[in-house]
């Protein structure tokens, strides 16, 4: 047993200023992953600032009309409400193939998007590992690594990001507002999240004692669809082997807009940007989809026993990316 001092903050201001008064203080949202974590003793904080009953857990829309989300907004909740049902779909989509039922009761956005990677060696601490302790090795470059990175790892850290929620967000273009002792800045989802490099044990850019007070979703464009697709080992409470979030706009059999984003594959949310440039402007036909992914997927570095990841994502995208499609067209005919 580790004793450890407990704080529940009433205000986003009062949890900042007691991070700052504590060395080894962390946040706790719903605690679905970092309750874990200090079981396994992969982490020990001493002081634990509970965040999770902040005034944060509202939907709102924006003046511009998007979304935002405040950071203690339940998955669960968020995955359930109309707007995000019916206008971004494939955060609903990726939220609902996350965890389980009762995990999504529980867990937060602010939360969701923090949470640290599932790589064995991380989580044995029996194990070596430069995510957990810098400088001790990577043992899964050459042991267990089927679930892990092809895109952007490194010769210190080849681990993938969990969350089926961040990737829908990168491809929704979000971005993330957050509170430190400096003051208050907004982040976008795709910058948040670290590669690797020779620093894998720091998961994203947040300073020291920054706290994570939202999400907000840009308006969605008239005409587009979007959604989101996962590929694991089992139907329910799996991490993803693969998944892809996608949106499009399709006119005239053309794309004319679309972003695409890759979850499982790499240490951060993947945004499939040399892709999204093959499909702009391109016919919106099957040979075009798989193209476009075989124009990200060509820096996909696999090791000895992930490589089928590759041909999975190319899979994953061509479907995805069919079948939003077919749902412009569909929705472009005039009623008979």
């Amino acid at each position: 047993m580790r004793p450890f001092s407990y704080l529940r903050a009433a205000t986003a201001e009062e949890a900042v200023d007691a991070f700052a008064a504590r060395p080894g203080a962390q946040f706790l949202g719903g605690g679905t992953n970092l309750v874990d974590l200090m079981k396994l003793g992969v982490t020990a904080p001493e002081f634990l600032i509970d965040v999770s009953r902040l005034p944060l857990d509202s939907v709102e829309a924006t003046p511009e009309g998007g979304l935002h989300i405040g950071a203690t907004v339940r998955n669960s909740d968020l995955a359930a409400h109309p707007v995000v049902r019916t206008r971004y779909t494939a955060l609903s989509q990726a939220l609902l193939s996350g965890a389980s039922g009762q995990l999504r009761n529980t867990a937060t956005t602010g939360g969701n998007l923090l949470q640290r990677t599932r790589c064995p060696y991380f989580q044995d601490t029996s194990k070596p590992c430069n995510k957990r302790e810098p400088g001790t090795g990577c043992p899964a470059r050459d042991g267990v690594h089927r679930d892990l990175a092809v895109l952007g790892h490194s010769a210190h850290c080849v681990a993938t990001h969990p969350s089926d929620m961040a990737v829908a967000l990168a491809a929704l273009d979000a971005t993330v507002q957050v509170r430190g002792a400096g003051g208050e800045r907004t982040v976008p989802v795709t910058d948040l999240h670290r590669l690797p490099g020779d620093r894998p044990d720091v998961d994203t850019v947040l300073r020291p004692g920054e706290l994570i007070t939202g999400v907000t979703l840009p308006p969605r464009a008239d005409g587009g669809h979007s959604g989101y697709r996962k590929a694991r080992d089992r139907a329910s409470y799996a991490f993803a082997l693969a998944s892809v979030a996608a949106t499009v706009r399709v006119e005239g059999g053309l794309v004319r807009d679309v972003s695409l984003a890759f979850g499982g594959l790499a240490h951060r949310p993947w945004r499939a940007r040399a892709a999204e440039e093959v499909l702009r402007g391109a016919p919106a036909t099957v040979e075009t989809y798989a193209r476009a992914a075989d124009a990200e997927l060509a820096a996909a570095q696999p090791l000895r026993d992930n490589g089928f990841k590759v041909t999975l994502a190319r899979n994953l995208t061509v479907s995805v990316l069919s079948d939003l499609a077919s749902r412009a067209e569909e929705g472009a005919r005039p009623p008979t």
